[in-house]
């Protein structure tokens, strides 16, 4: 635990520092998935969001293939995370071949995928529920107590940025705050389909290329991913591969 003191201080700062007026929340949550693979004894990781009258969505993930895992869960109405986040506890299933009849259609797509293990956390303020966190293993293993701590702790840092405005706003406007936040996250998912096919990269890499950019260049991922969809002129440098 002392060997990730520096690193684990240093991911809670950079949370906090995202959490400003008019804060990136497709950024936040992805960098809290890519934390919760750098910190954590896990391999994958996805955020699960609850949208106003719409069931659940995926917000972030650390790969594409996590991403179409964590739609299957949604789309079969089964799975740890949808259990996490109906019950407000940590699901933790240690080997998902020992009871692949709990949730039969997932089991058997993660250990497809190659995940053996995983670790649903709520994403909760007290009795408020607004999604989950999944972590995946790729082998059938035990996360420790001290693991699962921090990864709430991260998760409860993303339901914080999510919900910090509630006190000042009406329920409707934070509603359609979380909706704009998905509807966000389809417009990236163009992006990304776009630059992978203008540069024959895989989907990982193209989002990798799409965050860089945004990094560089000091933009909102959300206004650069816009302007690929968009074909604005000025993300040539970027679907040329030169801006990078």
């Amino acid at each position: 635990m002392m060997e990730r003191e520096g690193p684990l201080v240093k991911a809670f700062v950079e949370l906090a520092d995202t959490l400003v007026a008019d804060y990136d929340l497709i950024e936040l949550a992805q960098r809290l998935v890519d934390d919760c693979v750098r910190l954590l004894a896990v391999d994958a990781a996805g955020i699960l969001l609850a949208a106003p009258g719409d069931g659940l969505q995926v917000l972030a993930s650390t790969s594409e293939q996590t991403r179409l895992l964590e739609l299957f869960q949604v789309q079969s109405e089964a799975g740890p995370c949808l259990l996490a986040f109906q019950t407000g506890v940590v699901v933790l299933v240690e080997d998902l071949t020992v009871e692949p009849d709990r949730w039969p259609a997932f089991a058997h797509r993660a250990i497809q995928d190659g995940f053996h293990a995983v670790c649903a956390l709520p994403l909760r303020l007290r009795d408020e529920r607004i999604g989950a966190l999944n972590l995946f293993s790729a082998t059938a293993s035990v996360l420790s107590p001290e693991d699962i701590l921090v990864g709430q702790a991260l998760a409860d840092v993303a339901t914080i940025g999510i919900l910090h405005q509630r006190a000042a706003t009406r329920s409707e406007t934070i509603n359609r705050q979380l909706q704009t936040a998905l509807n966000t996250r389809v417009i990236i998912e163009q992006a990304k389909g776009i630059l992978a096919e203008r540069r024959g990269l895989d989907m990982d890499k193209a989002f990798g290329q799409l965050r860089a950019y945004a990094r560089t260049n000091n933009l909102r991922l959300t206004d650069v991913a816009r302007a690929v969809v968009e074909g604005a002129t000025d993300m040539a440098p970027l679907l040329d591969g030169s801006g990078l």
